[in-house]
């Protein structure tokens, strides 16, 4: 098969379409045909080995948590799918820029739901409702989400406001309108976030960043501490006595499947998407990288 490899650490370009072989599922895994993948910002900081001590590169190093596809092969100890069925999945070890891929968790895909909404899905749902559930969010609470207009942020802050929770949402400019109308009050994330914070709160009682852009002295500040700060991929996290929160099997086994009938029913909204062929793994990435792209890229292989 072919994959989008990561040959070294550095730019863009050292992603590469490469043969690699086939990989054969384990007991409890099954193999996926790739159809869809999707590309996060912690890819990015992978491939440029921000993250090594998080997320070290297995051999052949295929980055990629997140795909959907059709099942292809069941390895022993599976139950409840089979060969040609539809799903979406959070790889356990990267691999979704590729034709194929192991899943250990999967998910139905509905079929209202498209490929791409399947493959953008996974991490992002992940991410969300695992670091909810370690913030403790709860109703009453107000919680200032970092990043709240990207894949991750746009879930964290829908499911948060059905909770109960009043967010507050550091985004960009353009995304402001979207992220009022899924419940967030919406402050500018740039130079100025606490006193956007303190225009409309003292302080806030936890901080979600989703973005990971330098951004974590303002949130210890505006939480009155690291305590109940959490951050998904600002590698200074230790410097602030904030916690760096990771994929585990722990963390949100069930969102996927929590939050796909969400997505079928049009109760749960997706970022913009764009979409590439799979081949083109380095164009995705430099796109993010040089900000050229504000959608969520979705590699395609078909």
């Amino acid at each position: 098969m072919y994959a989008a490899v990561l040959i070294k650490y550095g730019p863009a370009d050292v992603l590469a379409w490469s043969e690699v072989p086939l990989p054969e599922p384990g007991p409890g895994q099954i193999r996926i045909r790739v159809l869809a993948a999707g590309v996060g910002p912690t890819d990015l900081k992978i491939r440029r080995g921000d993250l090594q001590q998080v997320f070290p590169l297995p051999s052949p190093a295929v980055l990629g948590f997140e795909a959907a596809g059709t099942v292809d092969a069941v390895g022993s100890a599976v139950t409840g799918v089979a060969v040609g069925d539809e799903v979406a999945a959070l790889l356990p070890a990267l691999g979704g820029y590729a034709q194929y891929a192991l899943a250990s968790a999967w998910t139905p895909k509905p079929a209202r739901v498209s490929w791409a909404d399947a493959a953008a899905l996974p991490a992002s749902a992940e991410a969300a409702v695992g670091v909810l559930r370690q913030l403790h969010a709860t109703s009453g609470e107000t919680l200032l989400i970092l990043g709240g207009g990207g894949s991750v942020g746009l879930i964290a802050t829908q499911l948060a406001v059905s909770l109960g929770v009043a967010v507050l949402s550091a985004t960009a400019s353009r995304d402001q309108d979207l992220v009022r109308e899924l419940g967030a009050i919406p402050v500018h994330y740039g130079p100025d976030l606490r006193a956007e914070v303190h225009a409309h709160v003292a302080r806030v009682d936890a901080v979600f960043d989703a973005a990971g852009k330098g951004a974590l002295g303002d949130a210890v500040e505006l939480a009155g501490g690291p305590a109940r700060v959490i951050t998904l991929a600002d590698e200074h996290a230790a410097d602030h006595g904030v916690a760096l929160s990771a994929p585990t099997p722990d963390r949100a086994p069930d969102a996927l499947d929590q939050t796909m009938p969400l997505l079928a029913s049009g109760e749960l909204r997706l970022r913009t998407q764009r979409l590439l062929p799979v081949q083109d793994a380095a164009q995705a990435h430099q796109l993010l990288d040089t900000g050229q792209a504000h959608e969520k890229l979705i590699l395609t292989t078909e």
